[in-house]
């Protein structure tokens, strides 16, 4: 007798989804998929309102990665008033790198949150154990030490959000050519020193580091599951500079494939020219893709793991170290086991707060020079920002009328773009952990949600519709038989 299996909801991540695993009569997976079954409307919400609110409108999004959605929002901005980088000018070295400041402190505490809280109680504890151990509290109680530790390195990362951008949670501190503000000289020596309550820049590197060494003991002792785990194929796509490597903030599209060739690189100017997005009626999130190669063999990962797997070098020693390790396990070949993607996070957290150091130490942030003013004329009434989040490529494209007004709005968020390539994990999950069983525990279960949270997937960034929504209306008997349906 075929069965259907239902996670619903989806734990220890950002919005609400549910995976339905059907089996056959023989207890083989026949499908499996994850369904986002929430919508938020943000790209019709913000029409009608002045251009400049957009970077404070649509970071509210989302209570996690903010920054992304505010500095993305920023440098469409830029363009739109004509002093983007489309343009061959660029904001003040003060304005980018108080920018980039913000960027990687929000790198820093977004990743220590997925990593230490949703993703640790499982390589603590395993994939089976008891729910009420494989969480936080599980945590404290083990390791109570490390947890204070992560604490300290998250409220740093916290702390230097609301240095930068006013508060810890949708500040604002980007504004049409460049910021409102600098970096004292006080607050710089309080973040590289530390104070009472607040840790300093070399803690900060030696508690990233334990996430890191974290992981090695992990993947040591559980190196077979580890590598077998979910490994899917997808290419790889993030934001890279001239040397191909890996920026953050801002360079051209670079995907790469299987054996890390470069398939297409491009202007992010330009990716209505380059992407498409499909949709699925079982699924508010849409499924971007390659035009030139279609729907399955051209869509991509993005992310921490597509990162490392596209990037060739890391600008920080201690990163860089990290990177040569992960380049080194796959004999260059692209890494596509998903569990390895807490790897990838885990190099970024020190990456992160190397960077941290570098630019705190830039008396650039100390300068008055904040804002360009645009030239006459210079209104273009549209704009592309992208910017590299902490779970992947965030992009935003905005068009405004003459006076100011958004007429129209386009979000690709990272877990859009990693929708195809999560499923398939879901996918491979479920046939490795399912079939053939006869009693499916819990543990199980939860197996494909790790699978899920690796990926640190935000389904409120991420549910938009595209065209109408759909919209049926079922009417049932007492019986449960299908009266009537209206469907639009």
């Amino acid at each position: 007798m075929s069965r259907k299996l239902v996670i619903d909801p989806v734990t220890r991540i950002e919005g609400h989804g549910k995976v339905v695993v059907q089996l056959d009569d023989n207890n083989q997976v026949t499908d499996a998929k994850l369904h986002v079954v929430e919508f938020r409307g943000f790209e019709k919400f913000i029409q009608g309102h002045p251009y400049w609110e957009a970077p404070m409108f649509l970071q509210r999004i989302c209570g996690i990665c903010f920054v992304s959605h505010h500095l993305c929002g920023a440098k469409v901005l830029d363009d739109m008033i004509g002093v983007g980088l489309k343009d061959g000018i660029n904001v003040t070295p003060t304005a980018e790198k108080m920018r980039r400041l913000g960027h990687y402190a929000q790198m820093l505490q977004s990743h220590v949150t997925a990593y230490f809280y949703l993703i640790v109680p499982e390589m603590l504890f395993g994939m089976d154990a008891a729910p009420e151990q494989r969480n936080v509290i599980g945590l404290i109680e083990a390791n109570p030490a490390l947890v204070k530790r992560v604490v300290m390195l998250r409220k740093w990362g916290q702390e230097m959000l609301k240095e930068v951008f006013g508060k810890k949670m949708h500040g604002i501190s980007s504004i049409p050519g460049g910021v409102n503000k600098n970096l004292s000289v006080a607050a710089r020596e309080r973040f590289l020193n530390g104070e009472e309550g607040l840790i300093s820049i070399d803690q900060v590197l030696d508690y990233a580091m334990d996430g890191l060494n974290l992981f090695y003991d992990f993947h040591e002792k559980n190196r077979a599951q580890v590598d077998r785990f979910g490994d899917v194929p997808a290419l790889n796509m993030c934001l890279a500079n001239a040397d191909g490597n890996v920026d953050y903030y801002h360079g051209t599209m670079r995907v790469v494939d299987d054996n890390k060739k470069l398939v297409t690189e491009f202007d992010y100017h330009d990716y209505l020219e380059h992407f498409s997005e499909a949709t699925e009626e079982w699924s508010y999130m849409k499924f971007p893709y390659l035009k030139t190669l279609g729907r399955e063999a051209g869509s991509v990962r993005v992310g921490p793991l597509a990162r490392m797997n596209v990037t060739k070098t890391l600008s920080t020693p201690l990163a860089q170290e990290a990177l040569e390790r992960f380049h080194a396990y796959t004999k260059g070949r692209a890494n596509n086991m998903t569990l390895h993607t807490n790897w990838a996070r885990a190099i970024e957290i020190v990456h992160a707060a190397e960077i941290c150091r570098d630019l705190l130490n830039d008396p650039d942030l100390q300068k008055d020079q904040l804002l360009l003013t645009a030239p006459p004329n210079a209104w273009t009434g549209e704009g592309v920002g992208v910017v590299e989040a902490p779970r992947g490529t965030l992009l935003h494209h905005y068009r405004a009328n003459q006076e100011g007004n958004i007429t129209f709005a386009n979000l690709i968020v990272a877990t859009t773009q990693n929708n195809q390539v999560i499923n398939r994990t879901v996918r491979s999950v479920a046939e490795e952990y399912l079939n053939g069983q006869g009693e499916i525990t819990e543990g199980m279960m939860n197996a494909i949600e790790v699978g899920i949270r690796a990926y640190d997937p935000c389904l409120s960034c991420a549910t938009h519709a595209l065209g109408q929504m759909p919209l049926t209306v079922s009417v049932l008997d007492a019986a449960g038989n299908l009266v009537h349906e209206r469907a639009r």
